[in-house]
């Protein structure tokens, strides 16, 4: 007789096991940029309680390789015109983000910030490499639409599941002060990839989670859900590194991040339940795939994997700070009445 798991059980079960395997897929098949996909795999498990349908799918990789492509436009002005570019990225990130709070798709609005952000710095040292992560991402966004639709045929919804919670919205008047503390936050991550886009790409792609997720936070709660989910992202990469090291398999690859993301997805799902919020617990498994998947890639390069790693993370912790710096100057501009309700 098949057991009856509860929404939340399969939910967690789908996360824990989409994302393993579309980690083991991508770095099995070579992809580049291998780490891109099982991020994309993890936002779309924890957004989509459905999979997508086959035309949803290819408007969605279409939607991606617009957004993405929109970083190559950019690329003449921020060579020719530096200054223009950057505040003509800075003001697009500014209505990306703005667009988002105004209930756009978060996925959208996702692809629009690394079009504007990745794309863009990494056409400014070289125009192959900003194809190159254009495909990486559409590769990544085709793979992860796969795993997910895999997911949803192995722990399908029940159907008497209750539909979630819709989002909770801003005030119309916090929209622009909120999109533009998120703006702060991406921009400075991107005039430092400006320097050496091939380095600086994961933590522009760390800047673009942490400036999401900034959406969502208050200054009471910026320390730990910024700063904690980070460090609490570097360390379950370093102890996933620790484990994976005792036997180096591809398989032992997807089976310890199997483990840790069912553990994680407990915690985003409240199967055990604890006083921190279900992003906090998603930006943590996003923060160790980066982290992890670097790391990977360094071994693989013959590099120092252990400087590599703790110069990124000194970076991560860096970026993380400085976004809970704007968070908090940002939240002190507060209207009284505003700051009351929250």
């Amino acid at each position: 007789m098949p057991t009856k798991r509860t929404p939340r059980a399969q939910r967690a079960l789908r996360l824990a096991t989409g994302t393993a395997l579309c980690l083991a897929i991508s770095f099995g098949l070579g992809l580049p940029i291998p780490f891109i996909a099982p991020v994309l795999c993890a936002l779309l498990l924890a957004s989509l309680n459905r999979a997508l349908p086959f035309k949803a799918a290819v408007v969605l990789a279409l939607v991606a390789m617009l957004t993405t492509g929109l970083g190559l436009l950019l690329i003449p002005i921020l060579r020719y015109y530096p200054v223009s570019g950057v505040l003509l990225v800075g003001t697009s990130l500014f209505l990306a983000f703005r667009f988002g709070l105004r209930g756009g798709n978060n996925l959208i609005v996702t692809f629009l910030v690394i079009g504007l952000t990745m794309i863009s710095a990494a056409g400014v040292a070289e125009f192959d490499l900003a194809a190159m992560v254009i495909g990486a991402l559409v590769k990544g966004l085709l793979l992860a639409v796969m795993v997910l639709a895999l997911s949803h045929w192995l722990f399908p919804e029940p159907a008497n599941a209750p539909s979630p919670p819709p989002a909770p919205t801003l005030p119309a008047e916090e929209v622009s002060r909120v999109a533009l503390r998120a703006t702060l936050i991406v921009l400075p991550t991107f005039l430092l990839a400006l320097i050496d886009p091939a380095s600086y790409l994961p933590i522009i792609l760390k800047a673009v989670t942490l400036g999401q997720q900034s959406s969502t936070t208050t200054a009471r709660q910026a320390g730990r859900e910024l700063v904690g989910s980070t460090l609490l992202g570097g360390l379950l990469a370093i102890v996933f590194w620790c484990a994976l090291s005792l036997f180096v398999h591809l398989w032992m690859f997807f089976l310890w991040m199997l483990l840790f993301g069912l553990v994680l997805a407990r915690k985003v799902y409240a199967l055990s339940p604890t006083g921190l919020s279900p992003g906090f617990w998603l930006n943590s498994l996003i923060t160790m795939i980066i982290l992890l998947g670097q790391s990977v890639q360094d071994s693989a390069a013959g590099k120092d994997v252990y400087t590599a790693f703790a110069v990124r993370m000194g970076l991560f912790i860096a970026v993380t700070l400085y976004a809970d710096l704007m968070v908090h100057l940002l939240d002190q501009h507060r209207p009284k009445e505003v700051q009351g309700l929250t």
